[in-house]
């Protein structure tokens, strides 16, 4: 997978903890840039990688998030990273799921963020398989026509239209195929319910309060579910908070950080 390292991490170092951040569908690891900006300048070890085929990454076919999960997990390795924090933000979120299913070990901490721990409703599927059929058909634009309009508040559309125009351009640039195997992988991924009481971990869940996809009592339902997490909500923001109100996400992220760095 081709993936964003922050310089000082490389692979023979001996960093103990690291920040790991999962993208949205269908979006690419760019979009988590005010945050390893500012992850970067807080001197975190930073790692943002891009799922199959997403920005020229490794394509694979019928891929599910078990497996991206095993690739993540290589890459820690790789990297000599003992433990990190998980931070994944819708589909992002689900892998961060099934990373600490498989994985709790390596999980320092998780942060999700504008997500859902349920697996999809036999509609939610039934949308799905339409979506699948329309981007094969017609391509990343019938992606970006469906998705986002879900992205951010209404205000958003108008007043930062260099902000819609970035999330466009970085779903512009992935393949069909690309997108509707990532579609297929979140059709089939694990109901993370019965996981949530399992999990012992620090966990911050963060929701933009206008978030229409995975709206604010999803999320809380997720914090209450996990013993000791906390729930912060982000004023003024949709699905994609951390594209949206990126001050107000990172203060939350680098706290909640800064309690669980191993030292």
């Amino acid at each position: 997978m081709l993936t964003f390292i922050s310089d000082n991490t490389a692979p023979g170092s001996t960093a103990k903890h690291a920040v790991l951040l999962l993208h949205a569908f269908p979006l690419s690891a760019a979009m988590w840039q005010p945050q390893i900006d500012a992850l970067c300048k807080a001197g975190f070890t930073v790692i943002a990688p891009n799922a199959f085929g997403i920005d020229g990454s490794l394509e694979k076919e019928s891929w599910s998030f078990t497996d991206y999960a095993h690739e993540l997990s290589i890459l820690l390795d790789s990297l000599k990273i003992e433990k990190a924090t998980i931070v994944g933000l819708s589909m992002g979120g689900y892998q961060a799921f099934e990373f600490y299913r498989l994985y709790p070990r390596k999980t320092a901490s998780l942060v999700l963020c504008d997500t859902r721990a349920e697996a999809d409703a036999p509609e939610a599927r039934t949308s799905r398989d339409e979506f699948i059929k329309a981007v094969n058909s017609a391509g990343a634009e019938e992606a970006i026509r469906r998705m986002i309009p879900n992205y951010f508040t209404a205000a958003t559309y108008t007043t930062r239209p260099d902000l819609v125009a970035q999330a466009e351009n970085i779903i512009r640039k992935q393949p069909a195929k690309v997108i509707t195997a990532a579609m297929r992988a979140i059709m089939m991924r694990t109901d993370a319910s019965s996981l949530l009481s399992t999990i012992h971990c620090p966990v911050l869940v963060l929701a933009g309060d206008d978030d229409k996809a995975t709206p604010p009592e999803i999320n809380r339902s997720i914090s209450s579910g996990i013993s000791g997490a906390q729930f912060r909500l982000i004023a003024d923001a949709g699905h994609i908070s951390n594209m949206e109100q990126p001050e107000e996400f990172n203060c939350a992220l680098l706290d909640h950080i800064e309690k669980v760095r191993i030292k």
